[in-house]
């Protein structure tokens, strides 16, 4: 918010603080909860952040009201819906429920209209849209599906003053001086909501829930206690955050990662996403940086033959370092300030202040957030949250110097297919159930296109298992594109980069086709000859034409000490990963194999696995099918 000006201004600020100082905070929920409906009445359009930001206990309480009122009307906006998976058997529930106990907490609120949209039970008066599912999570739920709204992350805001949203309620931070707030991990769609609001002069209530655990973050994210009409400071927020399990990273997604390291250039501007190819990226910059003569010895490896595109990779240490700018910010950015590579700082025009980092909004590990917790110096204050529509777009009255800042921008995304002419599915499968939403990746692809010398990257496994059998992930035709193949720019996979920006129809799909899985290309090449897209003359050349799993298997293992299950560490312990490996495999097994396991348990010392099995509380057997349950584990750890 900006300041008063004058020496009036400077005493007006003097004299908020001292009276947030001195300001009495509801005590309770039920405060906050009736505070709403006595504003509101019975027609409330409730809109809570994505992600980490949702005061679930506040939503739920809400949810409930108006499930037991029918004369109420409720809607609720909001995206990211977190909660972790129900087991859906007696052994998952065996090794789920005590990793959940120990990671999430006994504590953890889980929201009310979440359980009852999987159940199918969200009473009439009660309508939930979402912009962005947690992935995968919702797909065949038909009431999810058929409110789910389609949105950039930078529309968000527009359309929650087009829904003519009443309400938000949000969890934040309080200063340790009583005198400030923090919207900490979610300013992003909350600032630009509130300047839509004012400008359009419509009523709208700001609910604050202080989490005493939620990182106090400065930057735009940093507002007086007059942003808000109602701030609940309660004994009852006490319960653990969300946080992310870290993620085991494959030998194809090391691949990936590593082959996109190689497109950052030092001095540059960084956005990456979350998950195992986001880990893999970083990984890999980190190997950059720590151990450069190894990973140009890798490289050197990987492009034996292709002196062709020497010239389109970067291998050197990032001397100057990287400025990043995401619209969420997660595990990644940690471990890149920490080696030492995110440290070009940027100007910040809106702040009068220099700054590393620029976020939206942020979710990740209980590591990251105590990281975040304990910042101080100059990485506290280089690091700023803002408001979305700061770092998705370039449309801001500072376009220029931000078009500056921005230079030799690498916006790294993962997609699920692309076609052979550059389109890309990320968010929605072919019959159109969403998977998980468009949010901010178009932004990014279109604002590569838009500055000099940037680029869109988008990494993907090459195949997929579809009813347990191979599918190719380069595909002719996909009925759902996210980006367009207009602003096709650089794809990946474990088999290579395909540079595609400014080519031909023909060029690409050649260029596609060279790093699709092997088992799949001729039928590729025969699809687009047969549609005039290809010349008749093309032939898969020598360095395409082993594209198999195992190839890249036996590369990665050959470096294993730098391509690790799990480079930044595990919340599960050995025995859980080792139980996590057999659950999946007896998971995806057919009920004659199922039996091949059991049979093959039985000739397994059940002394050999002893940890494992006193994890899943079957070392001891009391019941048949207890010994089914200890033999089919044993022969799937035995495998």
């Amino acid at each position: 918010m900006s300041s008063n000006a004058g020496p009036w201004g400077s005493l007006t600020s003097i004299l908020k603080s001292e009276m947030m100082k001195d300001m009495k905070f509801a005590k309770s929920l039920a405060e906050a909860e009736n505070f709403i409906f006595s504003r509101l009445g019975s027609s409330i359009r409730l809109a809570t952040p994505l992600g980490l930001g949702k005061p679930n206990q506040l939503v739920n309480r809400i949810y409930e009201r108006a499930k037991k009122d029918s004369r109420i009307s409720l809607k609720i906006f909001t995206a990211l819906s977190l909660d972790f998976e129900n087991p859906k058997n007696e052994l998952e529930k065996r090794f789920l429920g005590p990793f959940y106990s120990r990671h999430f907490g006994d504590d953890y609120p889980h929201l009310t209209y979440l359980e009852d949209l999987h159940k199918k039970q969200v009473p009439s008066n009660i309508h939930l849209h979402e912009f962005y599912f947690q992935a995968g999570t919702l797909l065949k739920n038909e009431n999810a599906q058929q409110s789910y709204i389609s949105l950039n992350y930078t529309h968000v805001a527009r359309a929650v003053l087009d829904h003519d949203i009443n309400v938000i309620v949000q969890m934040v931070a309080l200063s340790k001086d009583r005198s400030k707030i923090s919207l900490s991990c979610n300013p992003d769609l909350t600032l630009d909501v509130m300047e839509l609001y004012k400008k359009s002069q419509k009523p709208l209530l700001m609910i604050g829930i202080i989490h005493p655990d939620l990182p106090y973050l400065g930057g735009d994210a940093e507002v007086d206690a007059s942003f808000f009409d109602f701030i609940v400071e309660s004994e009852e927020v006490r319960h653990s955050l969300f946080a992310v399990p870290r993620v085991s990273v494959d030998e194809a997604e090391h691949l990936i990662g590593f082959y996109a390291s190689q497109l950052v250039v030092d001095s540059g501007t960084l956005q990456i996403g979350i998950g195992s190819l986001s880990d893999a990226l970083v990984n890999a910059m980190i190997m950059r940086q720590k151990n450069n003569a190894l990973y140009r010895k890798i490289s050197e490896h990987l492009w034996k033959g292709r002196a062709d595109l020497h010239q389109k990779i970067h291998l050197n240490v990032l001397q100057e370092g990287l400025y990043g700018t995401s619209e969420m910010l997660m595990d990644g950015f940690m471990h890149l300030r920490k080696a030492g590579i995110l440290k070009r700082e940027i100007f910040d025009h809106d702040e009068s202040a220099r700054r590393y980092l620029h976020g939206a909004f942020f979710l990740g590990s209980k590591d990251f957030y105590h990281w975040l917790r304990s910042l101080s110096g100059a990485d506290y204050e280089g690091l700023s949250m803002t408001k979305v529509s700061k770092v998705n777009d370039l449309y801001d009255p500072h376009e220029l110097a931000i078009r500056k800042q921005r230079k030799n921008a690498r916006f790294f995304n993962t997609c699920m297919a692309v076609t052979y002419l550059g389109a890309a599915a990320s968010d929605t499968l072919e019959n159109g159930q969403v998977v998980s939403g468009v949010g901010g990746q178009y932004n990014f692809v279109a604002m590569a296109h838009e500055l000099e010398d940037a680029q869109s990257v988008l990494m993907l496994r090459s195949t997929n298992l579809k009813n347990n059998h191979k599918a190719s992930n380069i595909l002719e035709v996909h009925g759902h594109a996210t980006i367009p193949r207009h602003l096709r720019d650089v794809v990946i996979t474990e088999y290579g980069i395909a540079f595609l920006k400014g080519e031909s129809d023909d060029t690409v799909i050649r260029r596609l086709i060279e790093i699709a899985d092997s088992e799949f290309q001729e039928e590729l090449v025969e699809t687009a000859q047969r549609n005039g897209k290809l010349s008749k003359e093309y032939k898969i050349p020598s360095y395409a034409k082993d594209n198999s799993l195992k190839r890249v298997k036996e590369f990665v293992q050959s470096y294993k000490d730098e391509f690790k299950l799990f480079p930044f560490g595990s919340d599960f312990t050995i025995e859980e990963i080792n139980l996590g490996k057999s659950l999946n495999q007896l998971k995806k097994a057919h009920t004659e194999k199922l039996l091949g396991f059991f049979v093959k348990g039985l000739g397994v010392s059940k002394n050999k696995y002893s940890a494992e099995l006193e994890r899943m509380e079957l070392y001891k057997t009391r019941t048949a099918k207890d010994f089914f349950y200890q033999r089919l584990i044993l022969g799937a750890l035995g495998k």
